[in-house]
């Protein structure tokens, strides 16, 4: 409490332990600071073996330390927030703004409408007034199954919002909770239980069954919603479909228990093929447009169709920075992490983004706030549309109703009149896209969007709950995993290289910290360079016996066994302290390798040829949500899956088998020429590196040579990649000099 009696509505606090971090990160400086003056000082000469390749390791190590640097503002201030709901409602009551919430679909295929209507009902079901709560749903795809299922929620949502008030259920997604009561004790379940599980059943059942006939019938189609398709050729190709399923103005929109429900809209913009849609970001700037004329709410939350609510107070969670009357005026945005509910326990693909959630963005918000990861955020509404920041802006959070609800318009007419904001040609010759909105043209539409925002004066809030507030869908195979770091690494890098750039157009307008931690995500793809080289060039090296680093027995031996020593240590009592395992730190260093030699790899290359006029826009690749059953049964056991045929596992592959060549070889010559002290004494951190690849490469090797079933390494892969390997390893063996 402030000497004026003030009580805030959130605390910030710093983390413990700042001043021995920055000790222990000062002496790594100091060892990466030796390794570069060993790899000045000790240049080959001309005409000696390894002079060319001694210049590469020098550049390598000067931006493995470079890189290591920008990544200490994600570790250098980090706070942890906490909120005071209590306080929120003893002050305000239900004096409440209004909160559009956005959930986007664009397949129903890759997206099932059942897991997308999940989330829809367990944002619907907010503790929160639902007078003031409006749940839009963009369909992308306009697809009358996804139409179908959200119909048929508004009406279960009339018994499952009064039974989560009722019981206080958590979490409010009728799927999620259900499974989790499953194997509980019957004789400790309300008896209303039984009649929500078969309303639950019943819909499911009908949405699944129209879904396998792949066509409505008829009986339904009688529904006034489903004309709307009259104009309808193909998903590309349509008039704006917009549905007011449950109109919360409505005095006959009540649930079983004669209370209020919350307006519920179907969205599916006009899509015209000589008119480019922009993917997200021009549904989202769409949904803005038609909320704006439907509810107007004050906050907008955008969450992925395939993260569901796991805490019904999160939103107000989020109020609680938004109306604290002495900071709250300065906040834009309140990110909340994602997270999810499939991860295995030793997080086979590290999908968590464990240190990212747990660690980077609380050092991001020391700085001035966290990215904008395009779910599971709060956005004041005037600042998503272009509004500056300035020092005068006060908390005015009042019900804005738009003119048109003031004169009692139909349902109807409503409709009808926001049609035309989801129109193809509404943008056109405005700032949509550009200072309004979403930005367009960046396939991390999100990222750059945020950036921009806090460009603009503003600061964000990254907010970690003990009770995770949103659940989603992880990927399930190696693929989907390097697929969607491909386009996050090619998008970063992307922004890196625009006009929007964090190094040059964020300088001056946010702090110093807060640079540093967008270019580290910024330059994630150009890790690729440096890594590939190191994962090869020693390696190679080492078969043919020339020494790349400090003897065991030189004073310069002591940095590099202390940096890269103290380094993984502290990396994985970070990752342990987030609440991984050891096992899931160990496959965490895999995919750190995985991803940096193909999708950084990839995304790098993409970038580079498209600023060269030699490569088209990306496409916005959407991640699979479901995943066949024997592909999901290997994934729950914790075997890695190579099926499918991607260019990014030639790449792993014959990296792989170019390091298990290697060590292969270099044994053989040891034993057989008893050489083995020499290497221990000459060569004994190149042979640590190697062996280290060769080790955390293992169940790509199983994938290659000893599987049997549909998930190994498909045949022409592993015989490309092992001509490519060998034939490596021959020609530099012969030919080099």
């Amino acid at each position: 409490m402030g000497n004026d009696g003030y009580l805030p509505l959130f605390e910030t606090k710093r983390a413990n332990g700042r001043t021995l971090y920055r000790v222990f990160a000062g002496s790594i400086f100091v060892g990466i600071c030796l390794i570069w003056s060993y790899r000045v000082s000790h240049v080959p000469r001309d005409g000696e073996d390894g002079r060319l390749v001694w210049i590469g390791l020098l550049a390598a190590e000067l931006w493995f330390g470079f890189y290591w640097f920008l990544t200490q503002a994600h570790r250098w201030n980090l706070v942890y927030r906490q909120t005071f709901k209590d306080r929120l409602s003893h002050r305000y009551g239900n004096e409440l703004p209004g909160v559009d919430i956005f959930v986007c679909t664009a397949d129903p295929v890759i997206e099932p409408p059942m897991m997308v209507i999940n989330t829809v009902l367990s944002v619907m079901a907010y503790d929160y007034p639902p007078e003031k709560l409006s749940v839009y749903l963009s369909d992308d795809a306009g697809s009358q199954l996804t139409f179908y299922a959200l119909l048929e929620a508004s009406q279960f949502a009339k018994y499952w919002i009064p039974f989560c008030k009722k019981f206080n259920v958590e979490p409010r997604s009728p799927a999620a909770y259900l499974d989790s009561i499953s194997i509980s004790d019957d004789s400790k379940q309300p008896k209303e239980l039984a009649t929500i599980k078969k309303l639950y059943e019943d819909m499911k059942n009908q949405v699944e069954n129209v879904a396998k006939l792949g066509r409505l019938p008829e009986v339904h189609l009688r529904h006034k919603g489903f004309s709307e398709w009259d104009s309808y050729s193909s998903r590309h190709d349509h008039d704006t479909i917009l549905q007011i399923l449950i109109d919360g103005k409505d005095p006959n929109a009540k649930d079983s228990e004669e209370c209020v429900l919350p307006t519920l809209v179907y969205v599916a913009r006009e899509k015209r093929q000589q008119y480019f849609h922009n993917f997200k970001a021009g549904a989202m700037n769409a949904l803005i447009r038609v909320s704006s004329a439907i509810s107007n709410g004050q906050i907008v939350l955008n969450v992925d169709c395939d993260m569901y609510s796991n805490n019904s107070l999160a939103v107000r969670d989020a109020l609680c920075f938004f109306m604290d009357e002495k900071k709250g005026h300065e906040i834009a945005y309140v990110q909340f992490p994602q997270n999810f509910d499939n991860i295995t326990k030793n997080e086979l693909y590290s999908s968590s983004l464990r240190v990212i959630s747990q660690v980077e963005f609380h050092g991001l918000d020391g700085y001035g706030g966290p990215l904008y990861i395009g779910t599971g955020c709060f956005h004041r509404r005037d600042t998503l549309c272009g509004r500056q920041f300035s020092r005068e802006i006060h908390n005015e959070f009042k019900i804005d109703i738009p003119r048109d609800r003031e004169r009692e318009e139909t349902t109807a007419v409503l409709e009808e009149k926001s049609k035309v904001l989801a129109s193809c040609t509404y943008e056109n010759n405005t700032e949509w896209g550009k200072e309004m909105g979403l930005k367009y043209g960046c396939p991390v539409e999100d990222v750059i969007t945020g950036l921009s925002i806090q460009c603009r004066g503003w600061k964000s809030v990254y907010y970690n709950p003990e009770r995770k507030a949103f659940l989603g869908v992880a990927p399930t195979t190696l693929a989907q995993i390097l697929v969607q770091h491909k386009r996050w690494s090619e998008g970063d890098f992307q922004i890196l290289l625009s006009k929007y750039s964090p190094a040059w157009f964020a300088n001056g307008k946010i702090s110093l910290g807060l640079q540093l931690g967008y270019c580290c995500y910024c330059l994630w793809a150009t890790n690729c360079l440096a890594v590939l080289y190191y994962s090869i060039v020693p390696s190679l090296y080492l078969l043919r016996g020339i020494p790349l680093f400090p003897e065991l027995s030189s004073p310069w031996f002591f940095p590099f066994a202390y940096v890269v020593i103290s380094n993984y240590m502290y990396s994985l009592a970070e990752y342990l302290w987030s609440g991984g395992t050891v096992l899931g730190w160990w496959n965490d260093q895999r995919i750190w390798l995985y991803k940096r030699t193909s999708s950084y790899l990839l995304g790098f290359i993409n970038i580079i040829a498209k600023s060269l006029g030699l490569h088209s826009d990306s496409a916005f690749v959407i991640t699979a949500k479901v995943s066949k059953q024997e592909v999901y049964r290997r994934y729950v056991k914790e075997i890695m899956e190579f099926g499918d045929s991607s260019p990014m596992f030639t790449a792993l592959a014959t990296i792989a088998l170019i390091n298990l060549v290697c060590l292969i070889g270099l044994m053989k010559k040891a034993i057989v020429n008893e050489g083995i002290p020499i290497i221990y004494e000459t060569m004994l951190l190149q042979f640590v590196l190697c062996a280290i690849l060769v080790l955390i490469n293992w169940p790509l090797y199983q994938g290659l040579f000893f599987r049997k079933d549909n998930g190994k390494m498909p045949n022409y892969i592993a015989i490309k990649s092992f001509v490519l390997a060998v034939s490596s390893c021959t020609c530099f063996t012969l030919f080099s000099t």
